[in-house]
């Protein structure tokens, strides 16, 4: 029997570099063994919580308990080991090169909700249902860096206001501009409901398998597109500062290849709360490639911790292309 040695480390703790650094590459690893295949497992200390996290997964790729090589008192003989891991695209897979067997992201998110017994295999639209769009909030909770490097972090807050609040001093988050921007979008109506965070994976996958669209601000938190059943649709809000091209990196090529329509807002400097903060001098408003100029640490500062208040006005059409999509599946 075949082993595959693999550490739990680095970014871990980040709900993007869980499966983009780990669990699919794991998976294009271990899917042509058909569960006859022993995880051999380092640094289980640094996180042991996401063993009980990503419990049915494993169990899904191997018949057998995983082995903590920090801990093992044992001498293990295998015919065959891989040793670590090997990503060629981040957040999905490239077919040509799964070794064994032709594979897909697409081939992942199913074999994710058959472990998780998710209900919908795919989108569809009968005349009397309502759209269901699900936000995804900004969360706390994720493991980062000191200096943010490594993949999508968590970002301030997404508020949604109507266009003659704009620039209104409150700021409080309200779904209810969202649920009357798409209503207007759709008279039929549709759903707005915000994801929380206090269930266990398994909960919170089958929450977001039970919605056809998933918008929230660049983050990791938009990782769990990887619930949506196919022909859903993932919608990213790119924060102001000229962050589109790693934002798309992040989630455009693996949303198509998860089988979702993929659509992203870019939010405007009114729109920011940087305007608020800095000034409309301010480089970070004038000139985004200055800072972008000036290193990840700067950037990061800047355009990654800041709030949005979206226009929903400005916003409706991002949302009519979101619909007129679910439309036709």
């Amino acid at each position: 029997m075949p082993a595959i040695l693999f550490g739990i480390g680095g970014y871990v703790g980040n709900y993007w570099h869980e499966y983009a650094d780990i669990l699919v590459p794991l998976f294009v690893a271990a899917r042509r063994y058909h569960g006859e295949v022993t995880f051999l497992v380092s640094n289980i200390q640094h996180m042991p919580r996401w063993l009980v996290k990503y419990r049915a997964l494993l169990q899904g790729l191997s018949k057998y308990g995983v082995v903590d090589m920090d801990r093992d008192a044992y001498v293990r003989c295998f015919p065959r080991v891989s040793v670590g891991l090997r990503l060629d695209k981040d957040l999905s897979i490239v077919p040509e090169l799964v070794p064994g067997a032709r594979l897909t992201m697409a081939d992942f998110t199913r074999f994710v909700r058959e472990t998780y017994a998710l209900p919908r295999g795919a989108v569809t639209m009968e005349p009397y249902k309502k759209p269901r769009l699900l936000l995804i909030p900004a969360t706390r909770l994720e493991h980062r860096s000191r200096t943010g490097a490594g993949g999508p972090p968590h970002h301030g807050r997404l508020y949604a206001v109507r266009a003659r609040d704009l620039r209104a001093p409150t700021r409080s988050s309200d779904h209810g501009a969202v649920q009357e921007a798409a209503a207007a979008v759709d008279p039929a109506g549709v759903v707005v409901t915000e994801l929380r965070h206090d269930g266990s994976e398994v909960e919170q996958a089958r929450v977001v398998n039970s919605f056809d669209v998933v918008l929230g601000v660049h983050g990791a938190g938009l990782t769990n597109a990887v619930h949506l059943p196919p022909g859903g649709v993932l919608i990213q809000v790119v924060p102001y500062g000229k962050m589109e091209p790693m934002a798309r990196f992040d989630f455009s090529e693996p949303a198509t290849d998860m089988g979702l329509k993929y659509l992203d807002y870019s939010v405007s400097a009114e729109e920011s709360s940087l305007l608020e903060k800095l000034g409309p001098d301010h480089p970070a408003i004038k000139d985004p490639d200055s800072i972008h100029r000036s290193g990840w640490t700067t950037m990061y500062q800047f355009y990654l911790m800041q709030n949005v208040r979206i226009n929903t006005t400005r916003f409706a059409p991002t949302l009519e292309q979101a619909f007129n999509h679910l439309r036709k599946q």
